[in-house]
Formats: structure tokens, sequence, C-alpha cells
């Protein structure tokens, strides 16, 4: 009895393994797509109506495609597509930022603080083997709670009203909130609880890009400029 136990404890081992193996792999794929996509979107100069439209395409596809085919080659054909388009949209907030005084050095620091946390707390995770999955409900309020803090923000700014302070607070917000998605989801795939490659990678990808984008709004928010 004990051997049967050993040999499925191998299994679901090795089976973790795979999907984390596949999972970083296409990772860095997608982010290399989506820098790609971005340097393009950068050099065109593109404006924030088509990186609008985009990230809304891009959502669309990760909401109403990627379940129907994430389970098929077909999903890492809409895998690339969403990296790509989130990375074209995310090029007029870089050309905006690099335009500040000391532009470069804030996405920089952005970029290596990103690094960072994904990869301290992935090597936590992959060293402790630690089950972070009653972390869900939390993460599933505060995800909550920052979507309704944006659209309190978005219909303030509609109406010409600026909170610079709770703009700036909600944005460290969600550095806590993807801090915590990263330990999370890592610890799903190495304890077997996310079995499909394909939507751990969209998983990861999104932390990693949040987190991004709201290091480079506080370093933005917080520099001379």
């Amino acid at each position: 009895m004990q051997d049967i136990y050993t040999q499925q404890q191998q299994a679901i081992s090795g089976s973790a393994h795979k999907v984390l193996r596949n999972t970083y792999m296409l990772l860095a794929m997608t982010m290399a797509v989506s820098a790609i996509a971005c340097g393009i979107s950068m050099a065109v100069g593109l404006t924030r109506g088509p990186a609008m439209i985009m990230s809304l395409v891009a959502i669309g596809l990760v909401w109403f495609v990627l379940p129907k085919v994430a389970n098929s080659s077909n999903g890492i054909y809409v895998v690339f597509a969403f990296t790509a388009l989130m990375g074209a949209s995310l090029g007029p907030t870089l050309n905006h930022y690099l335009a500040m005084s000391g532009g470069s050095e804030i996405v920089m620091q952005a970029l290596g603080g990103t690094a960072l946390v994904f990869f301290g707390l992935s090597a936590y995770v992959l060293t402790t083997k630690k089950d972070f999955s009653f972390m869900g409900g939390f993460l599933a309020v505060g995800l909550i709670l920052v979507v309704v803090c944006m659209l309190g923000l978005v219909i303030a700014g509609f109406f010409g009203i600026q909170v610079p302070m709770a703009s700036l607070a909600l944005s460290g917000a969600i550095v806590l909130l993807m801090s915590g998605f990263i330990l999370f989801d890592t610890s799903r795939i190495v304890n077997g609880g996310e079995t499909n490659y394909i939507m751990a990678t969209v998983s990861l990808y999104l932390n990693i890009y949040n987190l991004f984008v709201s290091l480079l709004h506080i370093l933005g928010a917080t520099s001379d400029d």
C-alpha cells in the first residue's frame, strides 16, 4: 500500500514538474513576443485610444476564446495573440514615462523590481513547496475591491475629479495583490492544482504585467518630475 502511495506521489510530482517546465518555457516566449510588440508600438507612436481597444480585445480573448481552446494547440496561438496585444497596448504608457525627466531610470527600476519580486517569490515556492491555496479567497476579494476602486477612479476622472493619492494607493495595493497571486499561482502548479500550462502561463503573465505597470506608476509618481 505504501509503495502504491509513493508511486502516486512521484507521478503527481512528475506531472507538476512537466506543467511547470512548459509554463516557464511558454512564459519566456510570450514575454519576448510582448516585448517585440511593445517596441513596435512605441516606434510607430501608438496612441492611447487604439491601445485601449487592443487591451479590450486581449481581455476578450482570455475571457471568451481561451477557455474553449486551452486544451488544444490552438490555445497557444491565442496566448501569443493575447500577449502581443497586451505588449502593444503598453507602448503609449512607456513612451509617456520615457518622455519624463529620468524616464529611462524609472522604466529600468520598474523592470528590475518586477523581476526581483517575481523570481524571489517563485524561488521561495519552488524551494519550500509550500501550499498557498489558502490565499485564494483573500485574493479574490482583493481583486474585486481593486476593480471597484479602479472603476471609481475612472468615473471620477470622467467628471474631472483627480485623486492622485488614491491612484497611488491603488497601485500599491495592486503590487501586493499581484505578489500574492504569484505565490498562489506558482503554488498551484507545484502542488498539482493547475494542470494546464497554457492557463498557468496566462495567469503568471498577467501577474507580471500588472506588477510592472503598478511599479511604473508608483516610481513615476514619486519621481522629481
